[in-house]
């Protein structure tokens, strides 16, 4: 059966990668709802394209209002499910080619979304396909979850549970390889507050759409003239760090350049925001901008916000500001920190309270962390499946990021990166190779029939 299988996965190449395409093509970003589309028309256009996929693969499919929808193979009434998301973040800057027009060179094809999540989303989609079409037959059925709001909020998750039963155990295609047993906590929060009137004045600036990104372009207009744009090139020098700034009607136009990613993996980025904060400290701004800059700045880890922690389990806290804004003379920003297991989240927010005195906290949200142990039936089958088909180690990881994992009682992150592709999640220029994504396909059909099949 196996074999028969991972030969129809060889046979579908081609037809894996025109589908990928033509769901790249789909702008599947988060927008205002519509009367049966709560995350807008164009997610709503997604669903629809993977469900009628889904329908003509031979699987039971069932809508929720828009918010999810799944696919079932198999009828015994214990369900493995595979979870996966269909909405994207936006595109940002840097790309070579166009971010919603799938572009194919050669086994390599380029577009958002492609690895995150809708090229694994896919080759599990294809992993059920293969498994049906050989006539395996099932001890368990297996149920492929497609969410809209991963990216976002996880509304789609919470409408979903509400309205049926979620299966126990199974896995989100949407990390890497080997696995990831160990999800972080979360705490995020959003904070404004006003301007301050001294000092250097900031005009303009608006940055960022999302919290759970690395923003690698930051834009902003102040008050000045040539002085301060001979301090702009200063620092600049002084530092190694990539400004710009030239004279405008409106002032002085400073754009900060620096690394993208993903806020649960800094090692490697350079966020600009916390690179604008910085430089407008040193050209004299005053008030909430140059208190951001002393508790925030170009850390990663919290310390000056006197949150910073680590563990054996689950490494140490990451702490990411994603989106700066003024507005009507106002600032507002975002901090996403992935926070170590052991750690204690209500004595965290308290810190956080303390050292952001002077913001009013807008929102702020506390997410438990995760853990599956090593030893239970879906690892061990799991990375079983991982390691015949690569020869590779297999041994459970831990994640900053967060998955659908979360909502799984057993519930664990499986590919479908492998651990030498580059981290491309939320980043210019994504892509997955094709042959790795028949790989991963393999992998995921190996590991269902091992949890599904008599």
């Amino acid at each position: 059966m196996k074999s028969k299988v991972f030969a129809l996965l060889d046979a579908w190449k081609e037809d894996y990668a025109q589908t990928l395409m033509r769901y790249v093509e789909v702008p599947s970003l988060k927008a205002a709802p519509l009367p049966n589309a709560p995350f807008g028309a164009e997610v709503r256009r997604m669903l629809d394209m993977a469900m009628e996929d889904c329908r003509r693969f031979g699987f039971v499919t069932r809508d929720f209002d828009g918010y999810a929808a799944d696919a079932t193979l198999g009828d015994a009434p214990e369900a493995i499910a595979v979870l996966a998301h269909l909405d994207v973040v936006p595109a940002g800057d840097g790309w070579d080619t166009p971010p919603f027009e799938a572009v194919r060179k050669d086994d390599l094809v380029y577009g958002r979304g492609t690895g995150d999540d809708k090229g694994p989303a896919i080759a599990a989609m294809y992993a059920m396909r293969a498994i049906r079409e050989a006539g395996v037959p099932l001890k368990r059925s297996i149920r492929l979850i497609l969410g809209c709001d991963e990216e976002s909020g996880w509304d789609d998750m919470a409408y979903y549970c509400a309205h049926t039963e979620m299966p126990e155990t199974g896995f989100s295609p949407d990390a890497s390889f080997p696995l990831i047993n160990t999800e972080k906590a979360m705490l995020s929060l959003g904070m404004s507050a006003p301007l301050s009137p001294e000092g250097l004045q900031v005009l303009e600036m608006y940055t960022g759409e999302r919290m759970n990104v690395i923003p690698g372009e930051c834009v902003c207009v102040v008050s000045g003239g040539a002085e301060t744009v001979d301090g702009v090139r200063a620092f600049s020098q002084e530092t190694g760090m990539d400004y710009k700034a030239e004279l405008t009607d409106k002032g002085v136009r400073i754009t900060a350049t620096g690394i993208p990613g993903h806020s649960a993996y800094p090692a490697g980025r350079r966020n600009a925001i916390g690179m604008m904060l910085v430089l407008l400290r040193r050209l004299g701004v005053q008030g909430p901008l140059a208190a951001l800059a002393d508790l925030y700045g170009m850390e990663s880890n919290g310390a000056s916000l006197g949150i910073a922690y680590s563990d054996e389990v689950s490494g140490a806290l990451t702490c990411n500001m994603g989106i700066l804004h003024l507005e009507n003379g106002r600032v507002y920003a975002t901090l996403d920190n992935r926070v170590p297991i052991t750690a204690d989240l209500d004595q965290m927010e308290k810190t956080l309270r303390e050292k952001l005195s002077g913001f009013t906290i807008e929102h702020l949200k506390k997410t438990a962390p995760h853990h599956v142990p090593a030893d239970s039936e879906l690892v061990t089958c799991l990375l079983g499946a991982y390691h015949d088909n690569t020869g590779l180690p297999a041994v459970p990881e831990y994640t900053g990021g967060g998955t659908y994992a979360k909502v799984l009682k057993q519930g664990v992150a499986f590919g479908a990166y492998f651990p030498d592709d580059p981290d491309l999640a939320h980043q210019a220029n994504e892509y997955v190779n094709l042959n790795k994504m028949i790989l991963a396909a393999k992998i995921y059909a190996d590991a269902l029939m091992r949890l599904c099949a008599e």
